[in-house]
């Protein structure tokens, strides 16, 4: 789960990491109240708030030195659609602003911790060279970004604090607020379920100080049950709409960039259908897995997300049936066919619980259905339907 700028650096304001004054705007006329509020004289920082970084690249971050500029780019910057390197070509469209105090920069650094699945801790790091390139410090001068791992019981060391402190380059006061920012920010990710949080830039100002003028926070939705709070910082706007809606149903959906849509049931499952399409010379529209308990209802819902996208060319149903029973599904995928007068082809692989009657509903079923018997075939007739479709 992703938040905006704005409600993250709320969150720093809790752990007492300092971030400049500013609050948000959703009409020009909220940002010029929020600038007069902030300072009589300015200057004043712009930003767009997507969920998505590069914004100060593609055009979303402004500093305003008048009233009159803050005017200007707040009008220009709401209801833009902002290209970044992270939207894609589409872009996102800008509905809400960010107005805050500008800021004396002295130096600007990068600091993140998210969780390296390599050897399963978090992994903090940072590097001197922060601001909008950070992503070419990391192709062309990886040895720039400094890494220090946080045991998991012992958590993170007074030594490591210090480390990083003298390879950032900091000293005296500095370095002292820099390792109490990095403790701080440790404590934030662990007792909100985070899955990243970023820092880009930390800047020292000019009298020494740090400041988050940038902050990303993300969580992990299935530690979301520990914080019914958060829910209200979500941006449906910012979120897939398939997403979303799946999560009505309890269906698990990824939009992939494929033409062939996989509904499923299992992870695992769902993981080797995908992984069977590629081998197969296809490309999967999407990841869907159905659960171990799905209803007819369930299967029709599942059904209509997948053919929310435009590009897919074919389905691949594949389903093993324990808990879920294969006439079950077998009913709703002939169900959601008729409801939605399916036009795509449509590929389907049962196997376990009671399948011979599935078999048998979907051969008596007069639609048109591809059928198969094993995964391979399954993959190379939905990879071959979605060519001809």
């Amino acid at each position: 789960m992703k938040i905006h700028e704005y409600q993250a650096k709320e969150l720093f304001r809790k752990y007492q990491i300092p971030v400049p004054n500013g609050k948000a705007a959703f009409s020009v006329d909220e940002a010029i109240a929020v600038a007069k509020s902030l300072s009589e004289k300015g200057p004043w920082v712009v930003k767009a708030q997507i969920h998505a970084g590069g914004r100060g690249k593609g055009g979303g971050v402004k500093v305003a030195k008048t009233m009159d500029e803050v005017t200007q780019y707040a009008k220009s910057i709401l209801g833009m659609n902002l290209v970044t390197i992270q939207t894609g070509p589409e872009g996102k469209v800008v509905q809400r602003l960010l107005v805050e105090d500008g800021a004396q920069i002295a130096k600007e650094y990068y600091v993140a911790i998210t969780l390296d699945r390599a050897v399963s801790r978090l992994c903090i790091m940072a590097s001197p060279e922060g601001g909008m390139d950070i992503e070419e410090v990391a192709a062309k001068t990886p040895e720039r970004i400094f890494k220090q791992w946080v045991h998991p019981t012992l958590g993170l060391r007074d030594f490591q604090t210090r480390t990083l402190a003298s390879q950032m380059g900091f000293t005296g006061p500095a370095a002292k607020q820099f390792q109490d920012i990095l403790k701080k920010l440790v404590r934030l990710y662990m007792e909100n379920d985070g899955t990243l949080v970023e820092v880009n830039p930390l800047i020292q100002s000019k009298d020494g100080s740090l400041m988050a003028l940038d902050a990303k926070v993300d969580f992990d939705e299935n530690g979301m049950f520990r914080h019914p709070s958060f829910q209200e910082l979500r941006d449906l706007n910012e979120e897939d709409p398939s997403e979303t809606a799946a999560k009505k149903f309890d269906l698990s959906y990824i939009s992939l960039d494929g033409n062939i849509g996989c509904m499923v049931n299992g992870a695992g499952l769902a993981m080797a259908t995908m992984d069977i399409i590629k081998l197969e010379g296809g490309s999967p529209a999407n990841f869907l897995d159905v659960g171990g308990g799905a209803t007819e209802e369930k299967v029709k819902e599942a059904f209509k997300i997948i053919l929310q996208d435009s590009k897919v060319k074919a389905i691949l149903v594949n389903i093993f049936g324990g808990i879920m029973k294969c006439d079950v599904i077998a009913k709703g995928i002939m169900g959601a066919a008729r409801e939605l007068k399916l036009t795509v082809p449509l590929v389907v692989r049962l196997e376990g619980t009671n399948v011979q009657q599935g078999k048998e509903l979907l051969e008596k079923s007069g639609l048109k259905i591809i059928t198969a018997t094993g995964m391979k075939e399954a993959a190379q007739k939905a990879v071959a339907a979605a060519e001809a479709h």
